[in-house]
């Protein structure tokens, strides 16, 4: 029997107080993508996908799935997320990535990394902007994918200020979250297709 092709979906969701004015329209997003990473799993079956999910904000970096089949992605509700506190991303790529890299899920596997924010970094203990680049940077070499997803900051400058080549900007509203989330959606499905072809899919994610 043929190996599949292993493919880890890294998601890291801003859980900051400043989420709170766009709450629904983030858990509604969100929710979308959880079905958007089970139908491509289901679309491509010679590959095996699998989820790692990370919350974060100054209180807490939350593990939700680690490394667990995309069959245990759940849809997130009012209860479950809750905006909170400040921003310290960099500690959560941080975190996430080494996560990944110790379960050695860069050898040999395509990782999409999903970075969903509505402000910079402003909080981070562990990490500071120069680890977090020199890390992506590394890890871009592994066929691993960052793709940042941000509101209410210069979201290219500062993707860009660390290595990432892949954004999207969505407005802080009902209709530009809708947007956004479908674009991701179809990217998302594209991305399987080019791991079926053997394409690179480090860069232009979000170009059709």
């Amino acid at each position: 029997m043929k190996t599949k092709d292993k493919v880890h979906n890294l998601i890291i969701l801003d859980e900051s107080g400043s989420m709170n004015s766009i709450k629904p329209q983030i858990i509604s997003g969100f929710n979308e993508v959880v079905q958007t990473v089970k139908g491509v799993a289901e679309k491509y079956p010679e590959q095996a996908h699998f989820i790692t999910f990370i919350s974060f904000n100054s209180l807490d970096i939350t593990t939700h799935l680690d490394g667990a089949s995309v069959s245990e992605l759940a849809e997130i509700t009012d209860e479950k997320y809750r905006p909170n506190a400040n921003t310290p991303l960099f500690d959560a790529m941080g975190y996430g990535i080494h996560k990944l890299q110790q379960a050695k899920a860069n050898e040999g596997s395509n990782v999409l990394v999903t970075i969903l924010t509505d402000g910079m970094e402003n909080a981070s203990k562990e990490f500071n902007k120069q680890a977090i680049k020199a890390l992506v940077e590394e890890m871009e070499d592994k066929k691993w994918t960052f793709t940042y997803i941000g509101t209410d900051h210069d979201v290219e400058a500062f993707a860009s200020s660390i290595a990432i080549k892949n954004t999207l900007v969505f407005g802080k509203n009902e209709e530009g979250l809708k947007e956004m989330f479908e674009e991701e959606k179809a990217a998302r499905l594209r991305c399987g297709g080019k791991i079926r072809a053997k394409e690179d899919t480090k860069s232009n994610f979000y170009v059709d």
